[in-house]
């Protein structure tokens, strides 16, 4: 095995609001809708989002309740400005805000949202 990751995949139980999420609020193109599984279209890692009752049949793990914040995505911003504009875009939009742009002591501006199954973001840009 290699050290490097090749795919991120959102577990869900809600396709729909999730796959129109990714695409309409966040901009990611669909590269591959099956339905049960989305794969976006992005540079470097590939990323998806999946039904988790796909897994059922491998693992009963998939079946547990997820509890708490298990991973987060980090989105960047050309500037500390942007990240101020699309946060409010994206709470316009339907992103649920978590927490408001600020400037962070490790020279970043940083402001948090939430995804439909209430997985938490980051957008940011370094402080110049």
């Amino acid at each position: 095995m290699k050290a490097e990751i090749n795919l991120i995949t959102i577990w869900t139980d809600k396709i729909d609001r999730m796959r129109n999420f990714y695409n309409q609020v966040l901009g990611f193109r669909i590269k591959n809708d099956l339905g049960n599984y989305v794969e976006f279209e992005n540079n470097g890692v590939r990323f998806a989002i999946c039904m988790r009752n796909v897994m059922y049949s491998y693992s009963d793990e998939y079946r547990k309740k997820v509890v708490g914040q298990a991973f987060e995505l980090a989105f960047p911003c050309e500037n500390p400005d942007e990240v101020d504009e699309a946060f409010e875009k994206l709470v316009t939009m339907g992103a649920t805000p978590v927490h408001q742009p600020q400037n962070m002591p490790w020279n970043q501006r940083t402001a948090l949202f939430a995804d439909p199954d209430g997985n938490i973001h980051e957008i940011f840009s370094e402080i110049i």
